[in-house]
């Protein structure tokens, strides 16, 4: 492990300190919205430590939120983490081959941890870069989550920082860079249809959870680029 972290250089440790600096941003936003829509204070910070996975954390605390069950955001929290499963497999050799080194190593699987990893010249560099970015970005997810339940207690109300809009902003943002090609953009807008035709008659969560169906009624074309 020590011959591991000697690849690490001062270009590397630089981009990944950038992108933990924006993860803390965001994970403060995460806390702050959390517990001023009325989540107990632990609630968010036990979701960092035990989730890890942003995207999910706020579709499932934006569901319940919103007054939605309890299944709904958590099915709609696995649904939109699932894609992170051909990320394990792609890079399960990049942790190490350790049970407990494959076992922590699957819990710091993220976009950022992946695209760091895959993106080094050799296998060894890589490993480096995957646990460089994923202890700092754990670390920083949870330090702004934490700083942001302080902030959110003295908020009080979300709506009035207009914080209440970060939840579909930030959700937002994690789908926008996946939206290319026709091939993608039709499920997707589809499914986006469903849900808003369905939000007025069914309780929260539940549109959002019709919304993959654009994944079977639309089928994908060959020859589409995606």
């Amino acid at each position: 492990m020590r011959s591991i972290w000697r690849t690490i250089d001062s270009v590397l440790v630089r981009d990944v300190l950038a992108i933990a600096a924006a993860v803390a941003v965001i994970g403060a936003s995460f806390g702050a919205i959390a517990v001023s829509s009325g989540l107990p204070w632990w609630v968010p910070p036990a979701m960092s430590v035990l989730v890890f996975a942003g995207g999910a954390q706020f579709l499932a605390v934006g569901v319940v939120a919103a007054g939605g069950g309890v299944v709904a955001a958590v099915l709609g929290a696995l649904v939109l983490n699932s894609r992170l499963m051909p990320y394990g497999l792609a890079i399960a050799g990049t942790m190490g081959t350790g049970r407990m080194a494959r076992l922590v190593g699957s819990h710091l699987v993220t976009d950022e941890t992946v695209a760091f990893a895959i993106a080094q010249p050799d296998r060894e560099r890589s490993r480096a870069a995957f646990w460089l970015c994923g202890v700092l970005l754990y670390l920083a997810w949870n330090v702004g989550t934490i700083a942001g339940v302080l902030a959110g207690q003295a908020i009080g109300d979300p709506s009035a920082f207009g914080l209440d809009a970060a939840f579909p902003a930030a959700l937002l943002a994690l789908v926008l860079p996946s939206l290319r090609g026709a091939d993608v953009v039709r499920p997707a807008l589809f499914g986006a249809a469903i849900a808003l035709a369905a939000s007025p008659f069914l309780p929260p969560g539940v549109p959002l959870l019709l919304a993959l169906a654009g994944l079977i009624l639309v089928p994908r074309k060959e020859g589409v680029p995606a």
